[in-house]
């Protein structure tokens, strides 16, 4: 498959100029390098249009945040549990492989849990999937439709967001800012911040992130999105480690190449799902 090293270039200077303050996964600047990563090892029979979207879809990885604006009180309440899944809370249950309302039905009325504190992760991953899916199946039908790649651009990118805060060990936590301590204090509060701004403030680029990846059509999206969240939990020991060693703020050889991982691995759940998106569209019935 050609690699396109022009892309890489256009998304790197994409990212250098749409950094921004928004604190989520990472920030700004490290999910639009997720997305940019992901783009540039996009393989050449992914639709042009979007191979070569790097600067929007950087762009439209940051509108997640965008939309838990304070003043946004509808959209900010049904948008921020998307962000995370705090894995504790499920009581040891799964996520039904069903649909959302199943997955509210199951905090609520098994858990006695109010799922914006559970978290709700995985579908908002799994449904702009398939939302891209969607899109992309409307541009098979009509490729001259100038109307279609805007959408594909804004689910692709609003997708890379997800993906990137999945890998974000911290989000699939309930110990997301520090610990709770049997006095009531929280040991190590801050931590969050700390990770969430490391890719930005110790320049982690895109060339770095995108090499060596390739794309892989998933074949069980549902409970590849889940393991991939269970794997990243089993990092959460790894990011207190380093916050108490000092790594978070002074970075150190070890600790960049733990972060540097994380963003890989977000990018390439990322790359892997766009690919996938494509690759099912082709098979989609009509909608309607």
């Amino acid at each position: 498959m050609k690699r396109r090293t022009a892309v890489l270039v256009f998304a790197t200077v994409a990212v250098a100029g749409l950094v921004g303050g928004f604190a989520s996964g990472w920030w700004s600047g490290g999910h639009e390098t997720v997305a940019a990563a992901a783009a540039a090892r996009l393989p050449d029979g992914v639709p042009e249009f979007f191979r070569n979207g790097g600067k929007h879809l950087a762009h439209f990885s940051g509108d997640p945040d965008r939309w838990k604006n304070r003043e946004m009180t509808f959209l900010r309440r049904a948008e921020e549990g998307n962000h995370f899944l705090d894995l504790e809370d499920l009581d040891g249950k799964r996520y039904p492989a069903t649909h959302r309302y199943d997955g509210l039905k199951m905090v609520y009325g098994d858990l006695k849990k109010e799922p914006n504190k559970v978290g709700t992760l995985p579908y908002a991953i799994v449904e702009y999937y398939e939302k891209l899916t969607v899109g992309f199946y409307d541009h098979r039908k009509a490729p001259k439709d100038t109307s279609v790649p805007m959408k594909c651009l804004v689910y692709g990118g609003t997708l890379a967001h997800y993906t990137g805060d999945a890998a974000m060990p911290l989000h699939t936590t309930r110990d997301f800012d520090g610990r709770n301590q049997p006095d009531g204090t929280v040991k190590q509060k801050g931590i969050h911040a700390k990770v969430d701004g490391f890719p930005e403030k110790n320049k982690i680029t895109p060339e770095e992130v995108c090499r060596g990846l390739e794309a892989k059509k998933i074949d069980n999206v549902w409970e590849h999105v889940n393991t991939f969240i269970a794997e990243s939990h089993t990092h959460i020991a790894k990011c207190y480690e380093f916050d108490a060693a000092g790594a978070l703020d002074k970075p150190t050889d070890e600790s960049r190449v733990f972060i540097l991982g994380r963003v890989r691995a977000g990018a390439q759940l990322t790359l892997d799902l766009w690919y996938t998106a494509w690759l099912r569209s082709e098979k989609l019935p009509n909608h309607w």
